[in-house]
């Protein structure tokens, strides 16, 4: 008996934890049928009320007042799955008791000008027209009576075609099919396919399921953890301020012979919350101890403003190229952290290597905040000719000193043509920047300071001063209304070499691509600490601090795909890149991806990283 007991019981647990991954897949299929990202808000009563119609709800006005009050602002994926568990979609049981309120007589049907004198009337009063669409698709004789039974049969098909489509998508779709994570949302959505191994000997099987009494708000994701599935929890305490200092060594006395290159480059947050980038290549003419930096650029017209952009993190993963690019193999990482610089010290050989820039979206990614008014771009002087305002020159003045990546006061070609990659998405060939040369000052054929202000001026007294197009190139870099970067992080490269000159270029500006993902999980699993899911050997989450941040990354070693449950309600004073408490992701067959970054809030106090990851 205790046998059949157990079984019924092992079999019960089952059973809801496939009714919980079902329930948790049917929330992001319609979620990303509406939306971009799972990163992305809802930002309208509108947007909610289509998207719980695309999870097969039919809400009311009053359903959607109750979740959004005139105090909301926005609601995010977490919210959305507590509101589906709340409202369930209605059975046709409930749906024919509703008909059988009018149909007083139990006819089975309704006469279609009874039914447009109620659904204009009552409750949620819908349009004659929008009646008129549902009566003609419900006359199923022609005979101007809705039978309700065929009718409520026709809505609940109708209503799971409509998810089935959605869960279709979903699947056939790489980019939506797992989660997305800062800006590694295309490759991490794929997965790091992992090559075979023996188990790592540094494998810690000590679980820790003992949670401090905290936020008892009950998690809107498929609660595996609670329900004794494998699960693992991680814990790390981090003094205040003690994560910007580590054991980053530069000695000018014993450098100052060493021959370096420097580069600038940027940070640009993309609608969908991905983070583009330059990337480099580097040249090592011979074998040298080396020295590679990265750090916010701290732009000098800017210091008298509030430079949001100087808090981001950065780093840079450095590849040897081999006989082809996409064959490029990892050496290292800038691990080391120096207040806002991180920076690798180490030996390289000859040839060339990559190097990829990387945040982790917690500090550069979107925040709504309220703007008094629009900045003022141009004015007319008393002669009624057009002229840059004090502050949109300043503006560009910061913008030419971030694109001006050899930092030589003047932009070459090469420098331009990724301005323009990136406000118009297309390049200046020779042809054109000869007729740039003609209109605009020019040094040694690069654009001084005084041709770009000139040729922004132009651009405004093309369109008689309407400054649209001038806003098309702020936006584009990162600037709200206010003249604000918001949205960007410019950034500067310093390379050291003891015996040779190093030689760095930008030869792109994309997303990370799966080249970094592949680096940044190798990187965890690499340095950091590896724990198994207590109960699932095959499901391994890494866990790595450097400096100021924290990433986790999640490796199914097993044939099938995992769904894993994170929750980091009893974390303290930290953000994360996804800005969700608790979520979860799927993770591929034989693959690891990454689950989280984590970041302080405030870094003048403690705070502590608390997450469990549970198998659901």
């Amino acid at each position: 008996n205790q046998k059949t007991t157990h079984s019924e019981n092992s079999q019960g647990k089952r059973s809801q934890h496939a009714e919980e991954a079902i329930f948790y897949m049917n929330c992001r299929a319609a979620y990303l049928t509406v939306l971009k990202s799972s990163l992305e808000n809802i930002k309208s009563k509108e947007q909610l009320s289509l998207v719980l119609r695309q999870a097969g709800r039919n809400p009311s006005q009053k359903t959607i007042n109750k979740y959004w009050t005139s105090q909301t602002t926005s609601l995010n994926f977490d919210d959305f799955c507590a509101i589906l568990k709340k409202e369930k979609p209605a059975t046709k049981n409930e749906l024919l008791e509703a008909f059988g309120k009018i149909d007083t007589d139990k006819a089975g049907y309704i006469l279609h000008d009874e039914l447009y004198q109620i659904l204009t009337t009552r409750g949620d009063k819908m349009t004659w027209e929008e009646v008129a669409t549902i009566t003609k698709q419900a006359d199923f004789n022609c005979n101007g009576k809705l039978d309700y039974n065929k009718f409520c049969e026709l809505y609940l098909t109708t209503s799971e075609q409509c998810c089935k489509a959605a869960r279709d998508r979903l699947e056939v779709d790489p980019r939506l099919r797992q989660q997305q994570f800062g800006n590694q949302t295309e490759n991490s959505s794929e997965g790091i396919t992992l090559p075979v191994s023996k188990p790592s000997p540094r494998i810690s099987r000590k679980t820790d399921h003992k949670l401090a009494k905290g936020d008892s708000r009950a998690p809107s994701r498929p609660s595996s953890a609670q329900s004794g599935k494998a699960s693992t929890s991680t814990a790390v305490t981090v003094g205040a301020s003690s994560s910007r200092n580590t054991k980053l060594i530069i000695e000018p006395d014993t450098m100052k012979e060493w021959q370096c290159a420097q580069s600038k480059g940027c940070f640009y947050l993309e609608e969908d919350g991905e983070i583009i980038s330059h990337k480099y290549r580097l040249h090592l003419p011979q074998r040298s101890a080396v020295c590679i930096t990265i750090k916010p650029l701290n732009i000098p017209q800017a210091e008298r403003k509030s430079c949001h952009w100087l808090s981001v993190d950065t780093a840079l993963f450095i590849l040897r190229e081999n006989e082809t690019q996409e064959n490029l193999q990892l050496v290292s990482f800038t691990e080391h952290q120096n207040k806002e610089m991180f920076g690798w010290r180490g030996e390289l050989g000859s040839g060339v290597y990559w190097l990829l820039p990387f945040t982790t979206g917690c500090r550069l990614r979107k925040i709504k905040t309220q703007i008094p008014g629009e900045a003022k771009l141009v004015w007319r002087d008393e002669d009624g000719e057009l002229a840059l305002t004090k502050e949109f020159r300043a503006a560009l003045l910061d913008i030419f000193e971030t694109i001006d990546l050899d930092g030589n006061g003047l932009l070459s070609l090469e420098e331009y043509n990724f301005f323009e990659l990136r406000t118009s998405g297309e390049k200046c060939d020779q042809e054109a920047w000869a007729v740039c040369k003609e209109n605009f000052e020019m040094k040694k054929n690069e654009l001084t300071r005084q041709g770009f202000m000139d040729l922004n001026l132009m651009e405004a007294n093309d369109r008689d001063g309407d400054p649209w197009d001038l806003w098309v190139t702020l936006l584009s870099l990162g600037y709200n209304k206010a003249l604000e970067m918001t949205e960007a992080c410019p950034f500067v490269i310093d390379i050291c070499a003891e015996r040779c000159k190093p030689r760095i270029k930008a030869i792109s500006l994309e997303a990370g691509g799966s080249q970094l993902s592949r680096a940044l999980c190798r990187s965890v699993v690499n340095k950091g600490e590896a724990k198994v899911l207590d109960g699932s050997e095959n499901i391994i989450i890494h866990t790595y601090r450097s400096g100021s941040r924290i990433t986790s990354v999640i490796e199914n070693k097993s044939e099938n795909k995992v769904i894993i449950h994170v929750n980091n309600e009893q974390s303290k004073n930290c953000l994360n890149n996804r800005g969700l408490t608790v979520f979860a992701v799927e993770v591929a067959p034989k693959s690891m991806m990454v689950s989280q970054h984590v970041m302080p809030l405030n870094e003048q106090e403690e705070w502590i990283y608390s997450c469990v990851h549970s198998l659901v």
